[in-house]
């Protein structure tokens, strides 16, 4: 029997049934003779007093979708939580990494709070929003909910609830660019988990960034349907190639199985959420990398500092791009040129000085209607670009 499981249950499941049932788990004595009251977050804290008011250490739960070594999306963020961690002392890490997208979400966030004693969680798959994190958010009005990508709206979405993201398709221009200029065919390939607005947008930003520097080039895109499909990228990647294209980008949470189709067929290859270049050695680019550390340490200092979602003090909606540290680009592959590197450079620090506006009108769909008009500009933080439904001229495909 696996020490994790008793009675088929899980050993979170397990404790959380005893505790249920235990007086423990309403009231305890202190020797002072003074009454802890036991808090939503699964704390015992001395009238009131929170724990990091107080100095005591704190408890911060991560739940991943899948493994976290999968060279992509769950280890970016397995790797910001442990180097977020590493810089504080008085922070307990918690994590549960190949949670699904189910009720079992809801279970996993309960049990860190209920056992564990977190005080803020990091759920950080799409599908943990809606609608386990905002259920589950309602029936723990004092735990702080913090997710990634999700849409926070004022007056709907639970005060204790906040959203968190990086404009990392400012990554995916420049690695167009990239792209673009590395590429003999002109042809590039795009692996896609799902059409929601945030794959969407790198799809777009990645195309335009490519035909910032060649107007001719093409971005053929593939919906794989769900973010761990290994046998659909493979295949795609190789159809890609089969059909000319020689540079292949994706957005799923593994890019590993792409990274390796690719340098198996001698085409190159563009990566994302962190850097995949010890998997193709020779086709490389570059690629569109996450910093979570840097994100997940702000988080974790106001925690510390005793700051809440609930009173305003960590602001509901957080992003930001290249200059804010959310995103980096991956170092140079072999195979780039120093004339491509100064044009990915050259727009690199537009992004950086804030001149660079990657959805400035007159821009079409790919179906050959106006999505932003002339003389149009969308900032990054524009809210109208996180609900984009629509897929950009250049690109081949449909959603």
């Amino acid at each position: 029997m696996s020490q994790r499981r008793i009675f088929g249950l899980s050993r979170r499941q397990f404790v959380r049934t005893l505790l249920a049932t235990s007086a423990f788990g309403v009231t305890a004595k202190l020797g002072t003779g003074c009454t802890a009251s036991k808090g939503s977050g699964g704390e015992v804290t001395a009238a009131g007093e929170s724990p990091a008011a107080s100095g005591e250490p704190i408890t911060i739960g991560f739940i991943y979708v899948g493994p976290k070594d999968d060279y992509g999306y769950n280890q970016a963020h397995a790797e910001g939580a442990a180097g977020m961690a590493s810089k504080f002392s008085n922070v307990k890490l918690v994590e549960e990494a190949s949670i699904p997208e189910t009720t079992a979400v809801t279970e996993s966030m309960r049990s860190m709070i209920d056992i564990d004693g977190a005080i803020a969680l990091f759920p950080t798959s799409f599908g943990y929003f809606d609608p386990h994190i905002l259920k589950i958010a309602t029936e723990y009005p004092d735990v702080q909910f913090f997710h990634a990508g999700g849409l926070y709206i004022e007056g709907k979405t639970p005060k204790n609830v906040g959203s968190y993201f990086g404009y990392i398709d400012e990554a995916q221009y420049v690695a167009g660019i990239v792209a673009a200029l590395t590429s003999k065919t002109g042809k590039l390939g795009f692996v896609a988990a799902k059409p929601i607005p945030q794959v969407l947008r790198n799809i777009n930003s990645f195309t335009m960034g490519a035909r910032s520097v060649n107007p001719d080039v093409t971005t053929q895109v593939v919906f794989t349907g769900n973010w761990a499909e290994p046998v659909k990228e493979a295949e795609s990647t190789n159809s890609m190639a089969d059909q000319g294209i020689d540079v292949v980008t994706c957005h799923v949470d593994s890019p590993k199985v792409v990274m390796e189709t690719a340098e198996k067929r001698n085409i190159y290859s563009v990566g994302y959420h962190a850097n995949q270049s010890a998997l193709a050695s020779k086709g490389y680019l570059t690629g569109a990398e996450w910093d979570w550390v840097n994100i997940y340490s702000r988080f974790t200092e106001d925690l510390l500092a005793g700051k809440k979602l609930m009173d305003g003090s960590i602001p509901h909606l957080v992003r930001g791009g290249l200059k804010e540290g959310f995103c980096k680009l991956s170092p140079y592959g072999p195979a780039v040129s120093s004339d491509t590197k100064a044009k990915a450079d050259e727009a690199m620090a537009k992004f950086m000085d804030g001149s660079m506006v990657i959805y400035k009108g007159e821009i079409k769909d790919n179906q050959g209607n106006v999505v932003i008009a002339a003389g149009q500009e969308l900032k990054q933080q524009d809210p109208v670009l996180e609900q984009m439904n629509y897929l950009v001229e250049g690109v081949i495909g449909t959603i």
